[in-house]
């Protein structure tokens, strides 16, 4: 159907209703008991089937589903993008990620993403006392966009309020293939130094693309640059031999940093963001994981994943911190299963359905692409069960705000506190949901994806994207699967809905990029 825009909308109170806060009333300072350790897991790429205890894909996680049985399980949580930079901003700012018009998927070379006069959790956190620290991965850029990876390197999450970080320089399968602490990348020879180029390669250098013979995982698109490991890389690297990390231990590394962080002697409670690289591409799992899912290094990982997180909360009962720490899981966006190696993740998929009943996936406006694991989880203390109360990354901010003491708030975020503490309650009425800078609405039950040029399947990924000509309106409370688009047959919901999303998102929503998978 076609149905005309509507001109520059100017309702302030439509605005005022939908981003004014919704949650139940902050915890008042004199009713607040000594505040909590905070930690966050993320996963990356972990989709809404791939945890067992959401009782749809195939794979048995028992450590996270302790998480989700002795905690809060949302069925209905979601990431602010079904990318993972875009994800990762808007997690740490309680910003949707489309007002940054930088945030999307960044090569390994992009500046710092966050202002480093921008409020973010552990600044916030850093206010009420906490002591703050990030493990894992980052991808949220770093330095002035001019890196010298040989000095330390600056602005990075030191400067957005994080007293300690130790993480990978951008992801796993871009280059530099380094680990950073507090900004100075780590076991560096001085001798060696690392250069680093996304324009073209270094001479002398391979590639997997000119050196297949050296490759242990071949490309399928995209990585095909700089070889490390025996695994190409996106982006041209030389240099740092010695400070390479091995592709095979970095769980296990993050791990015992994580671990080492939380075992420290302190008076004040510790903010932890702990974000894990499984299951990204490449999918590296040690050895003692190898095979044991059945599916190929995805699943392999995934149990791997799962195992870490285990071993990290016996890390925190065994310290007598478990009892006093709030846990908060989830993932940055759905899955996807060829990312851009030959990893049988395809292939040895069988039965299992890692983004569950839903439609879509990584990179995709339908459910898939956002709608994934979120569990909140305080022993003792949040009461278990399940939810179908929508919430969203962008409201953990307000939430810790709450919890914390803290009077920052952010306008898109909502508190969610109590929810995340078992009590009953509603949660959000709308959201913008992002997905490779196009956006869409829910809003109730109700999703409105507006026309967006584009394939409807991106063939590499095999992901269908939301892409239409056309408007499409799906009834989430009989149709999970959005198999039934009801736009031609619910006019006035889809104006509803259309002018909501507008006077959110402005008329701009229309200004998109195409997805550039390399």
């Amino acid at each position: 159907m076609n149905l005309k825009l509507p001109g520059q909308l100017t309702y302030i109170f439509g605005i005022l209703l939908l981003l004014a806060s919704c949650g139940p009333k902050e915890i008042k300072e004199e009713e607040k008991a000594e505040n909590p350790n905070i930690v966050i897991i993320y996963m990356d790429d972990l989709g809404y089937g791939d945890m067992s205890a959401y009782d749809a894909g195939t794979l048995e996680t028992p450590n996270m589903d302790k998480l989700a049985e002795g905690g809060v399980k949302f069925t209905a949580g979601y990431a602010s993008s079904a990318t993972c930079s875009p994800s990762r901003y808007a997690l740490l700012t309680g910003t949707y990620p489309w007002r940054n018009k930088d945030a999307k998927i960044l090569p390994g070379t992009a500046p710092l993403l966050i202002g480093t006069d921008e409020m973010t959790i552990p600044k916030m956190l850093k206010s009420q006392g906490y002591a703050t620290a990030v493990v894992g991965k980052w991808h949220l850029g770093l330095g002035d966009g001019t890196v010298n990876w040989n000095e330390k390197v600056s602005p990075g999450p030191n400067e957005v309020g994080f007293d300690y970080s130790y993480i990978m320089a951008a992801t796993q399968d871009r280059v530099p293939t380094v680990y950073l602490e507090d900004g100075m990348v780590q076991g560096l020879d001085p001798n060696d130094p690392i250069e680093v180029s996304y324009d073209k390669n270094f001479e002398g250098e391979p590639t997997g693309k000119d050196n297949p013979e050296m490759l242990k995982m071949k490309w399928h698109h995209g990585h095909n640059n700089s070889i490390v490991n025996g695994i190409p890389r996106i982006g041209f690297m030389k240099g740092g031999k010695k400070a390479q990390w091995v592709d095979e231990d970095m769980a296990d590394h993050f791990l015992e940093k994580a671990k080492a962080y939380v075992k420290k002697d302190r008076d004040e409670p510790f903010f932890l963001y702990y974000a894990l690289q499984q299951p990204h591409v490449p999918r590296t799992p040690h050895p003692r994981f190898e095979g044991k899912s059945g599916m190929g290094p995805r699943g392999d990982v995934i149990l791997e994943a799962d195992w870490c997180i285990g071993e990290f909360i016996k890390t925190l009962e065994e310290e007598g911190l478990l009892e006093n720490t709030l846990i908060i899981f989830s993932s940055d966006n759905g899955p996807v299963l060829n990312d851009g190696y030959y990893d049988d993740a395809e292939e040895l998929v069988g039965d299992h359905t890692p983004a569950g009943p839903l439609r879509g996936g990584k990179y995709s406006l339908f459910e898939a692409g956002t709608r994934v694991p979120f569990i909140s989880y305080w022993k003792g203390k949040a009461l278990p069960g399940t939810t179908d109360a929508m919430v969203s990354q962008i409201d953990i901010f307000n939430s810790l705000a709450a919890i914390s003491g803290s009077q920052e708030r952010t306008k898109d975020g909502k508190d969610f506190s109590q929810l995340f503490l078992g009590s009953d309650g509603e949660g959000r009425d709308a959201l913008v949901l992002e997905a490779t800078t196009r956006t869409a609405y829910r809003k109730g039950d109700w999703v409105l994806i507006p026309p967006y040029k584009g394939p409807a399947v991106n063939k590499f990924v095999n992901i269908e994207m939301g892409n239409d000509s056309d408007f499409q309106l799906y009834d989430l409370s009989t149709d999970l699967e959005q198999q039934n688009n009801l736009a031609e047959e619910n006019p006035e919901k889809l104006k509803e809905l259309l002018e909501e999303f507008i006077a959110i998102r402005g008329e701009d929503f229309v200004d998109t990029k195409g997805l550039e998978l390399k």
